[in-house]
């Protein structure tokens, strides 16, 4: 079992930043990946980032803006979110995964809004 707890979301302009953290707990020895992904209303779940086995991804949206780290623990995650836009709003969930299980936290809100 893995558990996963989100913070840093928030209200922010366009334009503005956000760091979101993701602290994990458990059996966190067996993760493969780990990352964030996010959820917009009436749009489907997306990767936003990730470390994967074979490397780290990026949604094709942020790259360039968004960047994903890992604190020194290696049991927290982190996105710094630059140059944020609009579309960028969604509730933001951190995922963890080792196959064949997958664990999210429960998401954290950010708003991109003027």
């Amino acid at each position: 079992q893995v558990q996963l707890v989100e913070s840093g979301g928030g209200l922010v302009h366009p334009g503005g930043s956000l760091r979101l953290s993701c602290v994990a707990s458990g059996t966190i020895g067996s993760i493969n990946d780990m990352g964030w992904y996010r959820q917009a209303p009436g749009k489907q779940r997306e990767l936003v980032a990730a470390f994967t086995s074979v490397g780290t991804n990026y949604a094709d949206s942020v790259r360039g803006r968004f960047t994903i780290s890992r604190g020194n623990a290696k049991n927290t995650v982190y996105l710094q979110m630059n140059s944020l836009k609009p579309e960028d709003t969604a509730v933001y969930y951190c995922n963890a995964k080792y196959f064949p299980y997958s664990y999210w936290g429960q998401g954290t809100q950010v708003t991109v809004s003027s």
